[in-house]
């Protein structure tokens, strides 16, 4: 909707300075009339000699008509200046909008001076540049990863089916399984994809809901694979209430307790799950046995398409979102998500979570 253009606030500031050095010359002038030209309490009889009283009040309106022209001109350009001069960071903020609307987020204003209003509205600018780039660069290597992950299985039905083409003597039912898996991990990644999408936008409602409970559904649900990688998985805790949704918190859950069991162990591997209730906050904690891990390499396990071993990738690899749709998630309950390397070898989770009572 275009608008009519008004006053820009630099001229509003300089009349408003003129219209005060304007007011103020028209009162001084006033006073100066009625105190001392108009009323002269002493010596009066030699005022009306020399006739100087009757000039004064001749020439004292011309005079004032002058003087305030004057100030008028004055105090415009001073108001002009101070204006200007008052204005100038906000000039700054408003290029660096515009710059920004246009796509660029790398620039930033850097409002040097003393902390006052307008360096505190620079300063947050700036912090919702570097924000808005970061999540842009985010999102741009998440779909580049995306892509790339959903082409490969695309492709690769591509190249089973152009085989079986070329080959007539083939086995059908070895490429309607190989079909059927590629196909599979492609299912999984759409819905991994999903749940992520909804968790960032935080378009689901809030219910009460206790995460022992949910630690405990998890781990019977995911107890027949953790038997096939020879894992024993243990769940304890007490009631620890937090609110969110149970669907995205019991798959918060879910994938904590399948990226244990899965980057564990060969044989004997274990899996440790509690649920605990702090004074402020309520706390799940997922410990598995494994190989010990580098700090770098934790540190990068909660972004999208990363996986955390070689052996879960040909064991039941997954798609590499697990850790960053749990980081989804918690983020999107206002909790915090910690990993930490064991010292003796695997993972410790631990996720954060506001208390209900």
């Amino acid at each position: 909707m275009r608008r009519r253009r008004g006053l820009s606030a630099r001229l509003r500031l300089a009349l408003s300075y003129t219209a005060v050095f304007v007011l103020v010359g028209i009162v001084l002038c006033s006073a100066f009339y009625l105190f001392v030209v108009r009323y002269v309490p002493i010596n009066e009889a030699v005022y009306e000699i020399f006739g100087i009283r009757t000039r004064a009040l001749w020439w004292f309106p011309p005079g004032a008509a002058v003087v305030l022209i004057l100030l008028l001109v004055v105090g415009f350009a001073v108001g002009w200046f101070l204006a200007g001069r008052f204005l100038a960071p906000l000039t700054r903020i408003t290029a660096a909008t515009r710059k920004a609307a246009s796509g660029s987020l790398s620039h930033r204003i850097e409002l040097e001076g003393r902390d006052d209003e307008f360096r505190e509205l620079a300063d947050a600018f700036d912090a919702m540049l570097a924000r808005l780039e970061a999540q842009a660069e985010e999102q741009e290597r998440f779909a580049a990863n995306a892509s790339h992950e959903l082409r490969t299985p695309l492709a690769i039905m591509q190249a089973l089916l152009d085989v079986a083409r070329s080959d007539p003597d083939h086995d059908d039912r070895e490429l309607i399984a190989r079909l059927r898996t590629v196909n599979a991990r492609a299912i999984d990644l759409t819905e991994a994809l999903l749940v992520l999408s909804r968790s960032d936008r935080r378009t689901f409602a809030r219910e009460s809901v206790d995460l022992s409970l949910l630690a405990e559904e998890a781990v019977e649900t995911l107890l027949p694979l953790a038997e096939r990688h020879g894992v024993a998985v243990e769940a304890v805790g007490d009631v620890a209430p937090t609110a969110g949704s149970p669907t995205l918190l019991l798959q918060m859950v879910s994938n904590l307790v399948h990226n244990a069991i899965v980057h564990n162990l060969p044989e004997q591997g274990s899996v440790r799950v509690e649920a605990t209730t702090g004074t402020a906050a309520t706390l799940l904690t997922v410990e598995n046995t494994g190989p010990r891990l580098a700090p770098q390499l934790v540190s990068t396990l909660t972004e999208p398409f990363q996986r955390g071993s070689e052996r879960a990738r040909g064991d039941h690899a997954g798609v590499g979102l697990g850790l960053a749709i749990v980081k989804s998630i918690v983020e999107a309950h206002d909790g915090t998500l910690y990993l930490a390397p064991r010292p003796e070898g695997g993972l410790r989770v631990t996720v954060r979570l506001p208390r209900v009572r």
